[in-house]
């Protein structure tokens, strides 16, 4: 008995909408084992590893190296049992939706001849609302999301040119007619003769699949979401940094003298604000927690996200258990992972399993002040401004003093983190940065 499995085949398992095949590591005919990767698939968050599940052999590829927006569900392989059955899928071409149980195999009515299911009237009819479109809808294929997408816009499936397998229409091709047809609809003002503004001049930039995903996944539904169900509220403190950075710059002498530039400095005292936001979070653990219907869950590990652009978008791998670990290794630790996130190599472990997050856009930016939005399902985010010098009374009449500042806000979810909480935690963070010797573990 012919024998297929389907756990290769499917990108679902990535847990993502849709992937690229980077490439692939096995090669047809090949005997697959348990844990042994057959490809890497570039996801909506990262590059990720496909593992076979069982032993066999590789019998099919159908989704080459370069393979680009598979949707979840698309057969991109096949393994069988028995080495004797690669060459019965040789030929093998992947019906939208159906899983490969034999090249031949169907899913078909009552008709013995799967040629003729098309001809009765009655069955496709008892599948769709409309009985006198029925013929032309059986013949146009759709992912599920293109059909809504579709639908949402008023656009007839028959007018969208497919590019997906099989003839099948997915949803990127729906957004490319939809970005057409736009495209018709804005050029026609700037037509009529009389009119003296010159036509603009422009460079279409096509998204990469991370991009996308950063676009419209995370960036879009999960902040749209965070602001749209969490009860945001902002907590604004202004903290000396004049100690911290001579403290960081002694230190940095002692052990890296040759190495005293600029950057590398601006650097090494952003890591110890990250220190000092993982030691606040286990003086004050209420700010380490996340809410859910049932209970808030307050962690015991202090997981620190830290906000990464890059060419390819925007990235918050995870510093895990940052307020066990000293400067030099949370500083190590944060490099490492920041080329990870630029050479777009960062893996779930690198970025899921964060309690706390840091965004910092004053250091690289100049950025004085600004309010971050919650990375849910956690409860607060740290926004970091950029450090100035201040003018402040002295202790005697017209006196005068000169010192940095740094402002800091606190963005919290009010349904876990009372305001008085809130402002002991940047009470705790604030008194870590003024004492930075407080930080030595």
């Amino acid at each position: 008995m012919l024998k297929t499995r389907p756990p290769v085949e499917r990108i679902s398992k990535c847990r993502a909408t849709t992937g690229n095949i980077a490439r692939w590591l096995k090669k047809e005919g090949d005997k697959v084992a348990p844990g042994e990767v057959l490809c890497e698939v570039e996801t909506d968050k990262a590059t990720v590893e496909m593992e076979c599940m069982e032993d066999g052999y590789l019998a099919k590829i159908v989704k080459e190296e370069g393979a680009k927006a598979i949707q979840v569900g698309e057969v991109i392989a096949i393994t069988v049992e028995e080495e004797e059955d690669i060459q019965k899928f040789k030929d093998y071409t992947p019906s939208s939706g159906a899983s490969p149980a034999a090249p031949e195999a169907k899913p078909a009515p009552s008709p013995p001849k799967e040629e003729k299911v098309e001809k009765p009237a009655s069955a496709p009819e008892a599948k769709t609302s409309k009985p006198s479109s029925a013929p032309s809808e059986d013949r146009t294929f759709a992912s599920p999301l293109a059909k809504k997408l579709a639908e949402d816009n008023n656009v007839p499936l028959s007018s969208i040119k497919a590019t997906g397998p099989e003839g099948r229409i997915v949803k990127a091709d729906v957004e490319e007619f939809l970005a057409s047809r736009g495209k018709e609809t804005t050029a026609k003002p700037s037509k009529p003769t009389d009119s003296k503004v010159p036509a603009l001049d422009y460079v279409d930039i096509p998204h990469t699949q991370i991009r996308k995903a950063n676009t419209y996944t995370v960036t879009a539904s999960r902040l749209a979401f965070s602001k749209q169900t969490i009860p945001h509220y902002y907590l604004t403190v202004d903290t000396c940094v004049d100690k911290m950075m001579g403290y960081i710059v002694l230190l940095f002498l002692k052990a890296k003298p040759n190495q005293t530039s600029v950057s590398v400095l601006h650097c090494e005292i952003f890591y110890s604000k990250l220190q000092a936001a993982a030691l606040a979070l286990r003086k004050v653990p209420q700010c380490n927690s996340s809410w859910t219907d049932e209970y808030i869950r307050q962690f015991s590990n202090v997981n620190i996200n830290v906000a990464v652009q890059t060419e390819n978008g925007l990235y918050v791998p995870v510093v895990k258990d940052a307020d066990k670990k000293g400067l030099s290794t949370i500083g190590e630790e944060v490099r490492f992972l920041a080329q990870k996130a630029k050479e777009n190599s960062l893996k779930p472990e690198d970025y899921e399993g964060g309690t706390f997050t840091v965004s910092n856009l004053g250091g690289p930016f100049g950025i004085k002040q600004f309010c971050a939005v919650i990375n849910p399902p956690q409860a607060a985010i740290l926004a970091i401004g950029s450090a100035e010098k201040r003018v402040f009374a002295g202790g005697g009449p017209d006196q005068f003093n000169v010192a940095s500042y740094m402002s800091v806000t606190l963005s919290c979810d009010h349904r876990v983190i009372d305001g008085a909480i809130g402002a002991e935690w940047l009470k705790a963070f604030k008194g870590y940065i003024e004492t930075p010797e407080s930080m030595l573990l």
